[in-house]
């Protein structure tokens, strides 16, 4: 089976880590080709030893603004054309769109005879656009898959029709193991001499992500006396002008929440890093405070270390957390909530030792590699034969 991979962006968030993943554990029967804008993705995928093929970036956002919109629009168009010529030149039999902006240019590319799989792994705001993008995509593609139930109720109530199909990604195990992961890193963050709760966000700067929740809730813990220290992973990938977010903005709005209530030394920026699992397993409890959260792939990194985790209770977490078992699920936009589960959960040290055990559990159990690998070919096999039998 010959599948091209395309990304409509090089910048590696949530969405490209589970491409990544995947890619790592295809089987020699599959013969991938990545097609994606040049930069910190398409050498992760060259080091994978996969081939690639560059084509035009596409990272702006999907709202309609007079200078931008045409822009995205000639920048689509042109990527379509070079994914045609990719599926072309590879032969496809399926071609994968990672995100929904790569689905846009796979239902402009025409890459017929293959099938093609649109991966969806956002929920797009409700509005006029958001139901046409996605019926566009729902009668271009020849599967639609969602990486949560809640993702896909999404797309659902945009385009009913669209012929969708579920599977949750997941992550290496090995490379989450809390027994080979080094856990120095409080020492390399000159935070040896610490004995207090050791907080963590891993996320993109940006409003959804909800790092003010984490702020606040931190703020909290200090002003009842509790000795915790909050560490911020992850930086503001996306700044163009014509995102859907001023993600530059949010972060100084960040850095002056955290002044006016005087806990600077109590919060670290550690910006974008390769040792995130390193990171995480130096964690007492992570925490994913989003607006929303289709589905939650730091989760499950955390989970697998055996890292307590506090998430959002709207979207894809609840698909991955029972709430009290591995983690607590919390209302969005709560700091109060959010520092009480804390409290709940250092009170006791053994009370976090379960919640990790029982998360490493839940991980093997559900959200490993092989199976995904499994399913998603699944897919694939399924799409062909229906693009064959249309």
């Amino acid at each position: 089976m010959r599948v091209l991979y395309v990304n409509h962006t090089a910048e590696v968030s949530g969405s490209e880590r589970s491409m990544l993943a995947l890619l790592a554990a295809l089987p020699e029967g599959v013969q991938a080709h990545v097609a994606s804008p040049p930069g910190r993705l398409t050498r992760a995928v060259q080091e994978l030893g996969i081939p690639v093929s560059e084509i035009a970036n596409t990272a702006g956002s999907l709202r309609l603004h007079p200078l931008h919109t045409p822009r995205a629009l000639g920048e689509m168009g042109l990527a379509a054309l070079q994914v045609h010529r990719a599926a072309r030149r590879q032969r496809a039999d399926v071609v994968h769109a990672n995100s929904i902006r790569a689905g846009i240019e796979l239902g402009l590319a025409h890459v017929s005879p293959a099938a093609g799989v649109v991966h969806v792994r956002d929920c797009l705001p409700p509005g006029h656009l958001t139901t046409a993008t996605m019926r566009v995509i729902a009668a271009t593609a020849t599967t639609v898959l969602a990486n949560s139930r809640y993702t896909a109720a999404s797309v659902r109530a945009s385009a009913p029709g669209a012929p969708l199909e579920v599977v949750h990604p997941a992550i290496d195990l090995q490379r989450f193991d809390p027994g080979r992961v080094d856990g120095g890193a409080r020492d390399r963050l000159g935070l040896a001499g610490r004995r207090g709760v050791l907080l963590g966000v891993v996320a993109q700067l940006s409003p959804w992500k909800g790092q003010e929740t984490a702020i606040e809730a931190l703020r909290l813990l200090r002003a009842e006396g509790v000795d915790a220290h909050l560490l911020l992973i992850g930086s503001a990938k996306f700044v163009a002008r014509s995102t859907r977010f001023d993600n530059e903005a949010y972060v100084a709005h960040l850095r002056a929440l955290i002044a006016s209530a005087g806990i600077e030394d109590r919060v670290s920026w550690l910006g974008e890093r390769d040792d995130v699992p390193e990171l995480m397993r130096a964690l007492d409890v992570l925490l994913l405070p989003s607006v929303e959260e289709p589905f939650g792939r730091v989760l499950l990194e955390a989970m697998a270390l055996e890292v307590p985790v506090l998430a959002t209770n709207v979207g894809g977490p609840a698909e991955l957390i029972h709430d009290g078992r591995e983690g607590y699920l919390l209302p969005p936009g709560e700091p109060a909530a959010w520092a009480q589960a804390v409290r709940r959960v250092i009170a006791s040290p053994e009370h976090g030792r379960e919640l990790g055990r029982a998360g490493r559990r839940r991980v093997a159990e559900a959200f490993d590699v092989a199976h995904h690998v499994d399913a998603v070919l699944a897919v694939y096999e399924r799409a062909i034969a229906r693009k064959r039998g249309g």
